[in-house]
């Protein structure tokens, strides 16, 4: 496993693994909100979901970083969370550097290879919000990036459920990975963001898609904004469905 270490600036708190790219971060003085652009965008999964609901749901995030997501869907969404992370050492930091509570009866951290564990039972049509964010240190490409594992992500989702998927790196090709997820969930099950200026490009796959108009968009987005203080409403001018490329 990669040596994982922390740096700060002052007004964040970052996770390195062994390498100056940053894999997580943490504002100092709000630490249980999300710093990164990139995994806010990981939020709009709310957009398809009644704001009602969403303490009912289960959420599972597959690659824990420097915990943003878990901690959000635990402290700010109050949902049952569920994180897999394959190093130790990082859930070590998180717990001592990043705020991370200790599990309990809503929140856990499964020590593990996400490949293996997200095929146990437990999980299958279980997860109303995934997220998938999973980089080695070298942050190069998606650890797990085929048909077979979207797929498997695919089948954990309650028929609700929708999975976000940060797609970033020097060796990976965006396409690629698009059209490897539109096969596994469907054409018509599949939307994108516009990369960030830093890269990252987050897609939402639906298991089953969600007829939404434009207007209603629109309103879930200034729900998302009002509730939770995400920038829901400025998701809309850079976030589509994906259309179906030449062939498919």
């Amino acid at each position: 496993m990669p040596q994982v270490s922390v740096s700060d600036d002052g007004v964040s708190r970052y996770l390195h693994l062994g390498t100056p790219w940053v894999q997580g971060s943490m504002k100092l003085k709000a630490p249980f909100e999300i710093d990164l652009e990139y995994v806010q965008r990981m939020m709009a999964w709310l957009l398809f979901a009644e704001p009602d609901s969403v303490t009912e749901r289960r959420a599972v995030q597959l690659g824990l970083g420097a915990a943003a997501l878990t901690k959000f869907h635990y402290k700010k969404l109050k949902m049952h969370t569920s994180a897999i992370e394959i190093n130790p050492l990082v859930v070590n930091i998180c717990r001592n550097w990043f705020k991370l509570p200790p599990d309990n009866d809503m929140l856990e951290v499964v020590l593990g290879d996400a490949s293996m564990e997200i095929l146990k039972p437990r999980w299958q049509g279980a997860v109303d919000a995934l997220q998938v964010d999973l980089y080695d240190h070298n942050a190069a490409a998606p650890v797990l990036d085929s048909v077979e594992f979207y797929t498997d992500c695919r089948n954990m989702l309650t028929p609700e459920g929708a999975m976000t998927v940060n797609l970033f790196g020097r060796a990976s090709s965006y396409q690629r990975s698009l059209d490897k997820i539109t096969q596994a969930f469907g054409q018509g099950h599949v939307w994108a963001f516009k990369p960030t200026r830093e890269g990252n490009t987050i897609v939402l796959a639906q298991r089953v898609a969600t007829p939404l108009t434009r207007d209603e968009l629109v309103v879930r987005a200034e729900a998302v904004q009002a509730r939770w203080d995400l920038p829901a409403s400025k998701w809309l001018k850079v976030f589509k469905q994906v259309e179906a490329t030449p062939g498919n």
